[in-house]
């Protein structure tokens, strides 16, 4: 019999995870996975329970919860050697990477993938000393995700980002930053952010990032020059339809590692969390991780 650990946010999702516990469990302990739980505390907690469960030798890692639960559990997971597969229960606002993965919203679904292992290898992104599975970014609209408020993020979900951007618009400014990417001449300039992708959905825009694929070895950058208030909401609107890409304010390129680096205070996102700030270093593990999807 397999042994599976699941680590979930007992408030994501309006406590869905919660409420289906009994169901899954039995399900997985029908098939032959015996599942033990962890419900998380608190920040950090999850990549704690994600660290012991590897060092205990269990089978199978799932994550339940939102892409933060995500991102605290590859951090407990990554770096180390003979890692078991992984299990991603979306219940959180955006799921970013749960939808680049085509991961299914039905928990029975997603509980028949992990039954019958099949499984994928994807890339990890590392910044600094930190993982990210989806998106690493700088400037101050990435900041958005970490400042909105957990709960109200539960009430409203995606419309809740959506606020909190608009109220964030009325204040942007440019960042004087250092851009040295593998493969690239030297950028330095104003920038209103950077983002590094490692899938094609980031922050509900599937077209974001369109080329990215989670598992070709390379991180897709996207970093937006110094451009007054109309002309980023312009940005954002080519950027819903994939067009961003021929406006002259966008850098867009593909490298396996870079450092950016900037003479002001710069606070990175890694996957919708506060990831410390910049000077970084950023670099991919090509297939570093197994998922099942």
């Amino acid at each position: 019999m397999k042994k599976a650990r699941l680590i979930y946010n007992p408030t994501s999702g309006r406590e869905e995870m919660r409420r289906l516990l009994p169901d899954v469990l039995e399900r997985l302990d029908r098939a032959g996975i015996e599942t033990t739980c962890h419900a998380t505390t608190g920040e950090g907690d999850a990549t704690l329970a994600a660290a012991d469960a590897v060092s205990r030798g269990y089978d199978i890692i799932i994550a339940a919860g939102g892409d933060g639960t995500l991102n605290e559990v590859v951090n407990g997971m990554a770096g180390k050697s003979h890692l078991p597969p992984l299990g991603v229960f979306p219940l959180g606002t955006t799921n970013d990477f749960a939808r680049a993965m085509g991961i299914p919203k039905r928990w029975e679904d997603y509980c028949d993938l992990v039954i019958e292992n099949k499984t994928r290898p994807i890339d990890i992104g590392k910044a600094n000393d930190r993982y990210f599975i989806n998106i690493a970014g700088g400037g101050s609209l990435t900041e958005l995700t970490y400042e909105v408020p957990s709960r109200l993020k539960t009430l409203i979900g995606q419309l809740a980002y959506y606020m909190k951007g608009i109220e964030k618009m009325a204040s942007l400014s440019p960042t004087k930053l250092i851009i040295n990417a593998d493969g690239y001449e030297v950028l330095e300039g104003e920038f209103m952010l950077f983002l590094i992708a490692n899938s094609n959905s980031v922050g509900g825009f599937e077209k974001l990032a369109p080329e990215a694929r989670i598992d070709d070895g390379l991180l897709d950058v996207i970093a937006v020059k110094k451009c007054n208030l109309p002309e980023f909401i312009r940005l954002v609107s080519m950027a819903l339809r994939g067009d961003h890409f021929n406006d002259p304010h966008v850098v867009y390129l593909k490298t396996k590692r870079m450092e950016v680096t900037s003479p002001g205070h710069v606070l990175l996102n890694l996957d919708g969390e506060l990831g410390g700030e910049l000077p970084g270093v950023f670099e991919i593990l090509p297939q570093h991780l197994r998922i099942f999807a």
